[in-house]
């Protein structure tokens, strides 16, 4: 079954892209699954059509054909598969040819738990393609050992002092029903080390050959934002789709309302119902403080150099896919 993986560094573009590509019949974004076991059964949060999750029909379809029903679904064995597994501290080992049996069985347990949340998706929405914006490279190291599962990865960059101004952000998360939350904030520091490890690790990603070598690509929010048309349509490629005129309707002028999609967490963009416009967030360049721009421009240069974004100026034209 083909399931189409966003990763990356959090405000890089995954939100807008997946409610892109969610626009068309035969993809069904499901959001970033990583936080349905806690956002979603635990604490019943806003689905992304404004239901809360335990209200939503889609995903009490879903719950009921992946597993009886979400009561049946033991949340205490869930995250504690995931700190056995999904950690970036894991990742030197699940980037290995070969796990030890009882990491392989852990590995595995925890990554059929997705797959069967996919497959349910897929039967209830009548789509082609999946689409899990979860961005974790150690989400993805642990799907490529999933049995009966066709991944396919999108590794999304963005310029990382871009990043760092972002997440320095104060942003309220309107999913959060019943009190007023907020996205967590990091410092120039943080973020420098959380980039270049998450984008190292999903090009690690794209080098593993065993047990299986995953389709990745890599795009940069920035040529996304310059050639919206030219990047879904890369991607539809990517995840198998025909290439269809039609899934490229929202991105029209005149711009036409997007269908709210059902997806678990992510950025509050998806909550918006006004047309979904790709534009270049370059507010960075003028609002980032001098200082913590430097700090992190130096911190993540060897990365920044690799991926074509070359001091203060916009990134080189560079071809990256993998």
């Amino acid at each position: 079954m083909p399931v189409l993986f966003l990763g990356g560094l959090g405000r890089s573009g995954s939100t807008l892209l997946e409610l892109i590509l969610a626009q068309s019949d035969d993809v069904c974004a499901v959001g970033e699954v990583v936080h349905l076991w806690e956002r979603g059964l635990r604490l019943d949060e806003r689905c992304g059509c404004g239901e809360r999750f335990s209200g939503c029909p889609f995903w009490t379809q879903v719950g009921a054909r992946a597993f009886g029903g979400w009561s049946t679904v033991d949340t205490d064995e869930v995250a504690a598969l995931k700190g056995q597994v999904d950690r970036t501290r894991h990742l030197p080992q699940l980037a290995r040819a070969r796990l030890p049996e009882r990491q392989l069985a852990a590995v595995r347990r925890y990554a059929q738990l997705y797959t069967q949340v996919y497959a349910a998706a897929a039967e209830v929405s009548g789509a082609a393609v999946v689409v899990d914006s979860s961005k974790h490279a150690s989400l993805a190291f642990a799907l490529r050992w999933a049995e009966g599962l066709d991944l396919r990865v999108v590794h999304l960059v963005r310029d990382s002092r871009a990043v760092a101004h972002s997440w320095a952000r104060r942003v309220r998360r309107p999913e959060v029903a019943d009190a007023e939350a907020y996205m967590p904030t990091f410092s120039p520091v943080q973020v420098s080390a959380l980039w270049t490890v998450q984008n190292l690790a999903f090009d690690v990603l794209a080098a593993r050959r065993a047990p299986a070598r995953l389709p990745v690509a890599r795009i940069r929010y920035e040529d996304f934002t310059a050639d919206p048309r030219g990047t879904v349509t890369a991607v539809r490629q990517l995840a198998g789709l025909a290439d269809d005129p039609a899934a490229l309707r929202v991105l029209d002028e005149p711009p036409v309302l997007p269908r709210p999609a059902h997806t678990v967490a992510g950025n509050p963009l998806r909550f918006a119902r006004g047309p979904l416009r790709v534009r270049a967030d370059e507010e960075w360049r003028t609002g980032f403080p001098t200082g913590a721009r430097a700090l992190v421009s130096a911190l993540t240069l060897p990365l920044r150099l690799r991926y074509g974004y070359r001091g203060g100026s916009r990134p080189a034209n560079l071809e990256e896919r993998v």
